[in-house]
């Protein structure tokens, strides 16, 4: 026996096993025959609610921040003719910062201002009527739930931009 013989059992043996494990993850599962009880459906969510606008249904973020560009996209689909187009003016009537907590299935389920206009409580109120009536938002499938921040720039027509999508100011 020579010295490549034992090494070569080693360094075969992990690929093989690998190569098992990859095959037996392959199968399928067994289909019940006539007589058999199935197996119990779970009653898991698979998706969000469907809203009433073509909005995304799941977001594939990984992280608040990347789930933020999902939530401030639902809220303009939603809300297209309240969106401030082109830059905003130097002087805004309120700015907002606001946590927005999601659940699985993308329901709104706890608002938080980190930073409310306190000098404008009717936008307070707007604010967080807009964002619960935009939900279902898009479901954070990869991360379960998520409360992501995002920054809200009120015009006083009205309308408003979130920093997420701002086209910045004059």
């Amino acid at each position: 026996m020579t010295d490549t013989q034992p090494r070569r059992f080693w360094l075969l043996a992990p690929l093989s096993a690998g190569f098992a494990a990859i095959v037996s993850a392959c199968k399928t599962a067994p289909v019940p025959g006539p007589g058999q009880p199935q197996a119990p459906q779970a009653s898991a969510v698979k998706g969000p609610i469907v809203g009433s606008k073509g909005s995304v249904q799941s977001s594939s973020a990984t992280s608040a921040r990347a789930y933020r560009q999902d939530g401030a996209t639902h809220l303009y689909d939603l809300n297209a003719k309240r969106i401030y187009k082109g830059k905003m003016p130097p002087l805004l009537y309120a700015i907002g910062v606001l946590n927005v907590e999601i659940d699985k299935a993308g329901r709104v389920i706890r608002l938080d201002w980190m930073r409310a206009p306190r000098h404008a409580p009717e936008v307070v109120a707007e604010i967080e009527r807009t964002v619960k009536q935009a939900s279902p938002f898009p479901a954070p499938t990869r991360m379960g739930k998520v409360v992501y921040t995002d920054t809200w720039l009120w015009h006083k027509s009205g309308q408003f931009q979130l920093d997420t999508l701002t086209e910045g100011q004059l």
